[in-house]
């Protein structure tokens, strides 16, 4: 686990979508970057997403210098901020992957766009929920959806991606023909930005929350009148509440072991190896 005391981790999540030349060179840099930070980064030739942990002035220092690679095309990235009470890593995790969100979708679709207009801010999310013509749609795995989701929420029962793709497949004729907009969330933001294109190749109009659930908890402290249960986390900490907060909640009480694609994440989390997700 980490050296430094719990009380003092800051934890952040970033994520861009921008062209990497050479990601193996990106990752050696962000290595040294990282310094005594612990956490996961996976670099792509499509981008960076990645969630580290550390001291206010180390996580600061970090994100500062980040800015300043790739010639500072990772300017103005969001960085999502939550405290630990449980030191959410054990080390840190640098991979070259060939994704930095592996979902499977087809090469041919257009670049994700972290900008465009539809994203939606927590306060013009929170009007669209309350039309009722909007399909609410849950980007994450059934076992997340499980354990909190804005309420009204579709769950895709999601084990593998496919999954996700399927069931999506299925239900947008039906969509269409009712003229029915999807509105799609998820923790961060990054599987709704990386699925988005591919959902409008399908002819939908598709919306999306800003920064995801945890900008959602951040800018709205009332979050909780449109949310039920907690937010799952992929570290130590398991999963938060409406303010941020960890709770009790612990990763036997998340998974489902007769499940398989549950048991090996049960099994992970129970070597507490700190890689994260």
């Amino acid at each position: 686990m980490s050296e430094h005391p719990p009380s003092t981790l800051l934890h952040s999540a970033f994520y861009r979508f921008v062209p990497i030349a050479d990601p193996v060179a990106t990752a050696d840099a962000l290595r040294l970057l990282a310094g005594d930070l612990t956490g996961s980064v996976v670099v792509a030739h499509e981008g960076i997403n990645g969630t580290v942990a550390g001291t206010l002035g180390a996580v600061a220092a970090f994100e500062a210098a980040l800015q300043d690679t790739l010639d500072g095309a990772l300017r103005g990235m969001p960085f999502k901020h939550s405290a630990c009470a449980t030191a959410p890593f054990g080390r840190l995790k640098v991979s070259v992957k060939p994704e930095i969100v592996a979902l499977g979708l087809p090469d041919t679709l257009p670049a994700p766009d972290e900008h465009d207009a539809s994203h939606l801010a927590p306060a013009a999310w929170r009007e669209l929920l309350a039309r009722d013509d909007v399909v609410l749609l849950d980007n994450r795995n059934h076992f997340e959806v499980r354990l909190g989701c804005f309420r009204g929420a579709v769950d895709p029962q999601v084990h593998n991606f496919r999954d996700f793709v399927a069931w999506v497949q299925a239900h947008a004729p039906a969509w269409r023909a009712a003229n029915r907009p999807v509105a799609m969330y998820c923790t961060g933001g990054i599987r709704c930005d990386k699925t988005a294109p591919w959902l409008r190749s399908l002819g939908l109009d598709v919306f999306q929350l800003e920064g995801g659930i945890l900008n959602y908890f951040r800018q709205l402290p009332d979050a909780h009148r449109d949310w039920q249960g907690e937010c799952f986390v992929f570290d130590n900490r398991v999963a938060l509440d409406t303010g941020l907060r960890e709770t009790s909640t612990t990763a036997q009480q998340v998974f489902d072991e007769s499940h398989p694609d549950e048991a090996w994440r049960l099994q992970r989390a129970r070597r507490l190896d700190g890689a994260g997700d």
